[in-house]
């Protein structure tokens, strides 16, 4: 598909999700534009500057009223919260996991007194950034996240698994298991069992890959969140682009390398 006809294709889906929101009368983009922008932005992976650059020279026809870079980007930090519109549903059954984003490599820690990130064990290695966990359901889909320094530990993300106590059982890893006790829907599982948890190492693989996530350049925390806000929502829309299709043994074969930019 052709990136312009896929901008246009990503802006119907996004303006249907945004209809009830309306236009401020100063604003110079509708909802739609803005969270269009925005999860071009978390799909393409690139920094600030050179998304900019992309959009402003190739596909400025398509956002005539474009405005400047650093205002446009403080309107994603503002507005991030309208992200949580393409979070997905829970199901009778999900999954969480963490994931370990650097920022700098380890032995530049501590060079600068406005270092963002912390140092934390991320796949068996250090890296200094910020941790994104997830909880997804059944389908692979989002359902929520949050993120926090490198050097948080899983457990202190267990009050994402327990606002579905009443609606979903969460299947984690040991590392999600605290000393005073766990949410009553979790379930950890030991290694090489619950073959489903295996959703969650798609999800988590084809994200940096196709998104460029894995490391990232940000410098204030706001706008780190705002865009895992955003990358969020850009894959439960790309993930559903064609429908969720089980096949004979039920399971959903996901796949968003297709709209890399």
């Amino acid at each position: 598909m052709p990136t312009e006809e896929f901008i246009i294709s990503l802006f119907d889906r996004v303006d249907d999700a945004m209809r009830d929101v309306p236009k401020h009368p100063q604003a110079t983009l509708y909802p739609s534009e803005l969270v269009t922008l925005a999860l071009l932005y978390a799909l393409k992976g690139a920094g600030p500057r050179a998304f900019y650059r992309w959009l402003a020279r190739d596909y400025r026809p398509l956002f005539p009223h474009l405005p400047e870079r650093t205002r446009l980007f403080r309107l994603f930090i503002t507005h991030h919260d309208w992200a949580d519109r393409f979070l997905a549903d829970p199901t009778v059954l999900g999954v969480a996991d963490s994931y370990g984003i650097e920022f700098i490599h380890p032995r530049r820690q501590g060079r600068s007194a406005q270092q963002l990130g912390k140092k934390g064990l991320s796949n068996h290695r250090w890296i200094v950034g910020g941790k994104l966990a997830v909880v997804l359901n059944q389908w692979g889909l989002v359902t929520a996240w949050e993120c926090a320094t490198a050097n948080v530990h899983d457990s202190s993300f267990q009050p994402l698994i327990a606002q579905f106590a009443e609606e979903m059982i969460v299947l984690t890893d040991s590392h999600f298991h605290a000393r005073t006790g766990d949410p009553s829907n979790m379930k950890v599982c030991a290694p090489r069992t619950w073959n489903v948890r295996m959703v969650v190492e798609t999800v988590l693989s084809m994200v940096p890959t196709v998104c460029q996530a894995k490391r990232v350049r940000h410098r204030v925390w706001a706008a780190f969140h705002a865009r895992l806000a955003f990358l969020m929502a850009v894959f439960n829309l790309l993930a559903q682009w064609h429908g969720l299709t089980p096949d004979e043994e039920g399971r959903i074969h996901l796949s968003i390398a297709e709209f890399s930019l």
